[in-house]
């Protein structure tokens, strides 16, 4: 098995800086815009042969140096009890919407192994198959939250923000709900064979440093401490600014993926240098062309300092419009680097 990643997230030494893409699965790749035209989103969610072609088709194009599974945020939307429908440029919209957060009380109790399992047989498809370590995830009990609420992204934000302040007791009850399941998704799908997790708070980037840490903290924790407790490898990745960072570590992870905005070496000061760090190429200078994107992961690198346990991505996930070709001079460009990034 190729443990570079894995090695890197556990700080262990590495011969070079792993690289892989959030959103590497989908998205940018001519396939797979080809598979689309055929078929709907959850349709290939929910086939565990569709699924693991995917996840697998980024190697087609590029040497990753790991599979990030292809599937949603909001798989276990469905499982709880609730019709999803994912609208272009909206994401995932629950059917009928939600009259309030209040509603929680429709979410039902599940069981992931049962309600899930197309999800862990892709993974366990793509652990016969493929030498790379697969990265599973879940979101975040704030970020998944949101997609909960009605309307445009920064509407359904503030409604959550709202919400939050509004009704602690209720607040609690939601995210607790998804606390202890996501922890039990994602920890089913480290037995189905993932190696490892990483929890994606995307939207954490709109809180401030009192409201995180009152009412998002607390549950952020709790799930990764869950996972901590069962052996899961876990990168805790928030879209923030620097002074959300050491919140942000301090919920947890072997390692923190952060954003574009801050410089790598002065997020991996906030969050501590006795963690991993991922990231954080702008996804802009992908979109710029090759040789703005080959120096902005050099910048990158440099940044790196020669820490160990640096995964090279982006700060976000990758633009539709991302040239392949494009990404390949980036990767090419980290493999070269050798023991300058990563010793």
């Amino acid at each position: 098995m190729n443990d570079l990643f894995l090695r890197a997230l556990a700080r262990q030494p590495v011969e070079r800086t792993p690289v892989w893409f959030m959103r590497q699965a989908g998205r940018c790749l001519p396939a797979y815009r080809e598979e689309r035209k055929e078929h709907g989103f959850l349709d290939l969610v929910r086939n565990p042969e569709s699924a693991a072609r995917i996840t697998a088709l980024p190697l087609e194009y590029f040497p990753v140096d790991a599979l990030v599974l292809f599937q949603d945020l909001s798989t276990p939307f469905e499982a709880a009890g609730l019709d999803v429908e994912l609208r272009p440029g909206v994401g995932p919209v629950v059917l009928p919407p939600w009259s309030g957060l209040e509603d929680a009380a429709r979410l039902e109790a599940f069981d992931p192994r049962q309600r899930l399992d197309f999800v862990l047989e892709a993974i366990r498809l793509l652990r016969q198959r493929h030498e790379l370590p697969v990265i599973g995830f879940v979101g975040a009990p704030f970020t998944l939250c949101s997609y909960l609420c009605d309307g445009p992204r920064e509407s359904r934000l503030a409604q959550l923000r709202a919400f939050m302040i509004r009704r602690p007791e209720a607040w609690d009850r939601l995210a607790s709900f998804w606390v202890d399941h996501l922890a039990d998704f994602a920890i089913a799908q480290y037995e189905a064979g993932a190696g490892a997790i990483q929890i994606f708070d995307s939207w954490s980037g709109v809180l401030d440093p009192e409201l995180y840490s009152e009412r998002v903290l607390p549950y952020s924790t709790a799930l990764l401490t869950q996972l901590a407790h069962a052996g899961v490898p876990t990168i805790h990745f928030g879209s923030a600014y620097q002074d959300l960072l050491p919140l942000i570590a301090k919920a947890g992870g072997d390692g923190v993926g952060v954003d574009w905005r801050t410089p790598l070496d002065v997020a991996w000061e906030a969050i501590g240098f006795d963690r991993a760090i991922q990231g954080n190429l702008d996804p802009a200078a992908i979109l710029a062309g090759e040789e703005a994107a080959v120096r902005g992961a050099r910048v990158v690198l440099d940044r790196a300092g020669g820490r160990p346990g640096h995964i090279f991505n982006l700060g976000h996930g990758l633009h539709p419009d991302s040239d392949p070709d494009v990404i390949s001079a980036v990767i090419a460009a980290v493999r070269n680097s050798g023991l300058s990034a990563a010793s």
